[in-house]
């Protein structure tokens, strides 16, 4: 099956100016995105993070045909984004958390009128899609108001739609959640699993929150001063930077502390010995440390707490020298 976006060797480069004394201005290239490969499947949902000028931006731009890349191959949808940026257009939707694609001064139903005729819509296929749209997202009570006089949340859901009204094969969505609260931010999470769920959308997420990757995204791009520096999913990133799963277990009775369990280490006792927590080694099973724990000591009850992404990413540019491409393992078949 062809990738939905296929990259290869992409690279950026923007030149800037700097002061080099009082009369002198010196020209410095910046590599904004150096030398990424990855291939995206129809249907996945990928998350694609990074710190603050890593270069998610500038891809995306490129993506979507706004950028044109220094050097390397780029296919979306089967096509080059600049060379043929208009037939690119009616097969993806874009949502860039600060900037609008609708009208500010109009209501919000005629943006959408507006956007369907660009798109060239039928009149029965776009009403219908909105009114699918509009039901899951609770549109209807602000759709005859202004743009302007909504409240973010509420522009958001209708970017969001904006984006979806013409069914792309892939939504590109930058920063959806910025500054939503977290209600608004729930919503919109669970419309975007129900609609890739429902219509196999294609679903590509750059964004500092988070929890917005642990909700919808089953793999990870991580990228770092505009290299890719691991492709895979959340437990792989966390076992490659060391984040460990926890064990809790309550006990029926107060128990000497579990310090000599195999695949695990103790990291703390309460309660006098009734709840401990253990570390699950790296290579180790949750269920082969259940069944150690429970041959030990008589078990009332047990949770398994999983990493935290914030902990996962954090320890990953924390390593000696930061992220670096070795950290990436080797990529699985079909994704470059």
């Amino acid at each position: 099956m062809e990738p939905i976006v296929d990259v290869r060797g992409l690279r950026r480069e923007f030149t800037v100016r700097r002061s080099v004394g009082r009369l002198r201005r010196d020209r410095h290239v910046v590599r904004a995105v150096d030398g990424i490969t990855v291939a995206i499947a129809p249907g996945e949902c990928v998350g694609y993070i990074g710190a603050n000028g890593a270069g998610k931006s500038t891809t995306i731009k490129i993506l979507t045909g706004v950028l044109v890349p220094t050097a390397g191959e780029v296919r979306v949808c089967g096509l080059q984004p600049v060379r043929q940026r208009r037939e690119l257009a009616r097969r993806i939707g874009v949502v860039f958390g600060q900037r609008s694609q609708l009208w500010w001064d109009l209501p919000l139903a005629d943006s959408f009128r507006l956007l369907a005729a660009i798109h060239r819509l039928p009149d029965r296929v776009w009403r219908s899609r909105l009114d699918a749209c509009a039901d899951l997202l609770d549109l209807g009570g602000f759709l005859a108001t202004p743009v302007r006089q909504l409240s973010l949340g509420q522009r958001m859901r209708g970017e969001v739609t904006a984006a979806l009204l013409h069914s792309p094969e892939l939504l590109v969505l930058d920063e959806p959640t910025i500054g939503l609260d977290i209600v608004s931010r729930e919503r919109l999470r669970g419309f975007l699993a129900d609609e890739r769920r429902r219509l196999g959308t294609t679903i590509l997420l750059t964004t500092h929150d988070l929890p917005d990757i642990e909700r919808l995204c089953d793999r990870i791009l991580v990228v770092d001063q505009g290299r890719l520096v691991f492709d895979g999913d959340l437990p792989a990133l966390a076992v490659r930077v060391g984040a460990q799963r926890v064990l809790v277990v309550d006990l029926t009775e107060p128990a000497p502390p579990l310090t000599d369990v195999p695949g695990a280490t103790l990291l703390e006792v309460e309660a006098g010995g009734l709840r401990q927590q253990l570390a699950i080694d790296a290579g180790a099973t949750a269920a082969a440390v259940v069944a150690q724990v429970s041959a030990r000591v008589p078990l009332r009850d047990l949770a398994i707490r999983e990493p935290e992404i914030e902990d996962v990413v954090a320890r990953l540019y924390a390593r000696p020298g930061g992220a670096s491409p070795g950290d990436s393992p080797p990529a699985a078949p079909g994704r470059g």
